[in-house]
This record gives structure tokens, C-alpha cells and sequence, in this order.
């Protein structure tokens, strides 16, 4: 049966592009559903693959904040992927949940050693599995469960919408916020305009790279004021970073 949908408006996609993301790797479509339901009505933007080759496709093309993973997957099992999900730098610390009917103490030790951070037996509560999910981002990427962000002077409120450096206030449009908040979770990691179009912007929101230079121009004056030192970091054929250090 084909559902008709729509596109997502810009609107739609530069809010989803502040969410958590998770990635559900599971073959099961009704319960691919069932979390995606729960997960989405808890705050998260959510992705899917059906196998554990889709899954590190998918996770090398857009990487997620916490990935939901299932032990008996086609193709290649869910014990596999965590692995190689490991033995990668860029993923080397992705918070992985194993999501499995297989209950027993060894199998638990095998996921957990594999390198899962927490291990979800099937049947399960939604509303705990999504407690888990706060809790491991807590644990191991806090910056997606604060409500405020810091970084240097500068203090982010993400409840409030308010941003100050060294306590006075800086006003910023929405896409400068949504610009900085994404460098304040990722502190000194360099994003190329690339990268930066598809988590500030979204993926589907077509406008040109150059585009990313003059909203970090904006920043730039909003932050920096007449004397502030300037944290964005341009480097040279690669993108922009937020370094103290720059």
C-alpha cells in the first residue's frame, strides 16, 4: 500500500535538526513503528534501517546521536555492526542500546563487551526504554540532555532561547542560535559548509555553501562585539570550528 507523504517544510526540518537523533536498526516493522512513535513524542528525530548493512550505510552518511540496535538483524547480526561501529575513530564513542529477545547473563556480557553501552531485553516499556536513552546521553553526550550549553564565556540557555558572554547578553537570529548551539555541542571539531548545511539547515533545505560564511560572519559580530576574542576557527579548505585554543 503506498502512503502519500509530504515533504517537510524548512520550518519542520531546522527543528528536527536540533533533536537527538536516533537511529533504529531493527527488522521488525511493527515495532519499528512502536519506537519510532515513542521516541518522536519524546523529542527525538528518528531514522531507520531494516538490516545491519543499511545501518552502517546510513551511519556513515549521517551520522545519529544514539543508535537502538537489534541482536538478530538480517544480513549481518546487530553483535557485528557494534563492532565495527567500534573499531572506526568517527564512531568509536557512539552510544549504542542493544534491543534483543535474547535475555540470558552471557548473552548480555557478549553485547556489553562487543561494546554496547546498555542492553534492553525484549519485551520492554517504552517509557523505560526511553529513560535509558536520557540516561546514556546524560552519561556519555551531556551536552544533548542540558538545557544550557557553556563554552569558554559564552553560556547557551536552551530552555530560555538566551545566549550571554561574560554575562552580557548576545542577540541572535534564529539560524545563527541554531549555528552556534551546533558548534557548542561539538566543541573544536572543524565542520566543513557541507556539514554544516545538513545539521543547521537540514538535508532537504537546498541553499548554496556560501551561504554558511555569511550567517558565521553574523555570529562573528554578534559574539565578538568591539573587542571580544573571536572563538570560530576558520580553517583553510576545511570549515569553521569553535576553539578557544584557535
Amino acid at each position: 500500500m503506498n502512503v502519500a507523504t509530504t515533504a517537510p517544510s524548512r520550518r519542520d526540518t531546522q527543528t528536527s535538526s536540533l533533536k537527538p537523533r536516533v537511529l533504529i536498526v531493527e527488522d521488525e516493522t511493527a515495532l519499528v513503528e512502536l519506537l519510532r512513535y515513542n521516541l518522536e513524542q519524546a523529542g527525538f528525530a528518528v531514522a531507520v534501517a531494516y538490516d545491519g548493512e543499511e545501518a552502517l550505510a546510513s551511519v556513515q552518511e549521517d551520522t545519529p546521536d544514539l543508535i537502538l540496535l537489534d541482536w538478530m538483524l538480517p544480513l549481518m547480526s546487530g553483535i557485528e555492526v557494534c563492532r565495527q561501529l567500534r573499531r572506526q575513530t568517527s564512531t568509536a564513542n557512539l552510544p549504542i542500546i542493544m534491543l534483543t529477545a535474547r535475555g540470558e547473563e552471557g548473552d548480555r556480557v557478549r553485547g556489553l563487551d562487543a561494546g554496547a553501552d546498555d542492553y534492553v531485553p525484549k519485551p520492554f516499556s517504552p517509557t523505560e526504554l526511553v529513560a535509558r536513552i536520557r540516561a546514556v546521553l546524560r552519561r556519555i553526550r551531556p551536552a544533548l540532555a542540558d538545557e544550557a550549553l557553556s563554552y569558554a564565556d559564552i553560556v547557551m540557555d536552551l530552555v530560555a532561547h538566551r545566549v550571554t558572554r561574560g554575562g552580557k547578553p548576545v542577540h541572535l537570529g534564529p539560524t545563527e542560535f541554531r549555528l552556534l548551539r551546533h558548534f557548542m555541542e561539538h566543541p573544536g571539531r572543524v565542520f566543513s559548509r557541507e556539514q554544516l548545511l545538513d545539521s543547521v539547515w537540514g538535508k532537504d533545505v537546498y541553499v548554496e555553501a556560501r551561504t554558511v560564511d555569511v550567517h558565521i560572519r553574523r555570529l562573528r559580530i554578534a559574539l565578538n562585539g568591539d573587542s571580544d576574542a573571536d572563538l570560530i576557527r576558520t580553517v583553510r579548505a576545511a570549515g569553521y570550528a569553535l576553539d578557544a585554543q584557535g
